[in-house]
């Protein structure tokens, strides 16, 4: 399974990565509905997205057991959900999002495993990691210092 890790000092704040994504999941440029948002942090720009943690808080808290991995990444299925906005309020970094155009709930899903936002950066701030070369603190889900091994 791909993972992403995000180099901040790369990333300029373009929102291109925002754009791709409502794009490519949407079909249309609308950063509302995309999965990774540029948050500003200290005079600092990146994009922040589901971390897909291995003890996923997001998973645990949902009432209606709607949040499960499908194959290699966390999915949210529409038809259980009941919008209870638990999983945003416990998700520790921001990574799982209410739609308030489709009244869904929407988390990154890694693009079937060619995440558009890692491909379109113009920075290559975000990159795409093998399974094997994750931090294991980035797997636990514990935000590290992005870019930087354990």
């Amino acid at each position: 399974m791909p993972y992403l890790i995000v180099h901040e000092d790369r990333c300029i704040g373009c929102h291109t990565c925002e754009m791709v994504c409502s794009l490519s999941h949407e079909g249309v440029i609308n950063p509302d509905l995309s999965r990774i948002h540029v948050i500003g942090y200290k005079g600092e720009k990146f994009p922040i997205m589901c971390l897909q943690c291995e003890d996923a808080p997001c998973e645990l808290v949902c009432p209606m057991e709607a949040i499960h991995m499908d194959g290699d990444v966390r999915v949210v299925d529409d038809d259980k959900c009941i919008r209870c906005k638990m999983c945003t309020l416990v998700c520790p970094i921001g990574g799982v999002l209410y739609d308030y155009i489709g009244h869904r709930m929407i988390r990154c899903d890694l693009c079937g495993g060619d995440p558009q936002c890692a491909k379109y950066c113009p920075m290559d701030a975000i990159e795409v990691v093998p399974d094997e070369e994750v931090p294991e603190s980035r797997r636990r889900g514990v935000r590290v210092l992005y870019g930087e091994a354990d």
